[in-house]
């Protein structure tokens, strides 16, 4: 997906958005190209304590390729301070997927403080998560969560969601780690029932150390889940897929600008053919990836 070189960008934040049952206000950021109307949308939800001020490399390819990006902060954000002994850490899964229905009921809202209410389409909104952020997003696409019984949950899903993107999302099965177990049981998605359309993004070299398997845990959101979906599995990608989260940041341990812009042209890419943008994107991004990894290949030999 062809990124334009000259395509400015702004950043308006915070935004606060209504929202019951938490003890900090949902603020969000939003990201759009200085120009253009009839703009998608991406809600983006961060991974584990993270907040709407990460994931620029992701943010900067969006934006400048034609999407306006909302970013809510969710309250496991390091800000916040809520750790994993907190009493209130073990609700914050559910909170986060409040947060994602929040920004959606209060679109409108958030884009006219914005000044983008005249910009945007608002018949093309995307989803799109890192992490435990995948996680969430799975939510909205039809995703449940089993409980200690192995019976699914609550069905947190949302009508009106065209498409969404799941990136290195949480796997299933009873692999979870003693720690994860204690702290984590959410991480037991039921994907059989989510029927949104979906790219799963997952990193070829992906080990969590919330699981007790491999990177094929996270292939999951994939393999068990409802067709229309596709993947892509990243080269050598750790968990951070090459530093989406941010440039040198601590916790990338696989730094890598070209995966980063990889998977984010992959995202857009996929965006713009499911929401109807532009219908060919996603076989031409196909095509030139092909092209430039047999290039490196190449450059290798």
């Amino acid at each position: 997906m062809p990124i334009p070189a000259q395509h400015r960008t702004i950043a308006i934040k915070p935004i606060v958005v209504p929202a019951d049952g938490r003890d900090f206000e949902l603020r969000v950021k939003v990201t759009a190209p200085v120009q253009g109307a009839d703009l998608p949308v991406i809600v983006f939800s961060h991974g584990n304590a993270w907040s709407m001020d990460g994931y620029g490399p992701l943010v900067d390819r969006w934006t400048a390729a034609g999407f306006v990006v909302v970013q809510p902060t969710h309250l496991d954000s390091r800000r916040f301070g809520i750790g994993f002994d907190d009493p209130r850490f073990g609700a914050i899964w559910r909170v986060r997927i409040a947060d994602l229905h929040g920004v959606l009921d209060h679109l409108d809202h958030v884009m006219e403080q914005a000044g983008l209410t005249d910009r945007v389409d608002g018949s093309r909104v995307a989803l799109v998560g890192h992490s435990w952020g995948a996680q969430t997003v799975g939510a909205l696409l039809g995703a449940r969560v089993f409980d200690d019984a192995g019976n699914p949950g609550e069905d947190f899903s949302r009508d009106g969601i065209k498409a969404g993107v799941l990136i290195a999302a949480t796997g299933t099965g009873d692999s979870l780690t003693p720690f994860a177990v204690e702290h984590l049981s959410f991480m037991r998605p039921d994907y059989s029932t989510m029927s949104t359309p979906a790219l799963v993004i997952a990193g070829e070299k992906d080990r969590s150390r919330m699981s007790t398997r491999g990177p094929d845990w996270f292939f999951d959101a994939y393999r068990l889940s409802p067709a229309p979906k596709r993947l892509m599995i990243v080269p050598n990608g750790e968990h951070t897929l090459g530093g989406i989260a941010g440039e040198a940041v601590a916790e990338t341990t696989d730094t890598d600008p070209a995966r980063v812009a990889l998977v984010a042209d992959a995202v857009g890419a996929y965006l713009f053919d499911a929401l109807d943008v532009r219908t060919d994107a996603w076989s031409e991004f196909r095509v030139a990836a092909e092209t430039e990894r047999r290039a490196s290949l190449r450059r290798k030999d």
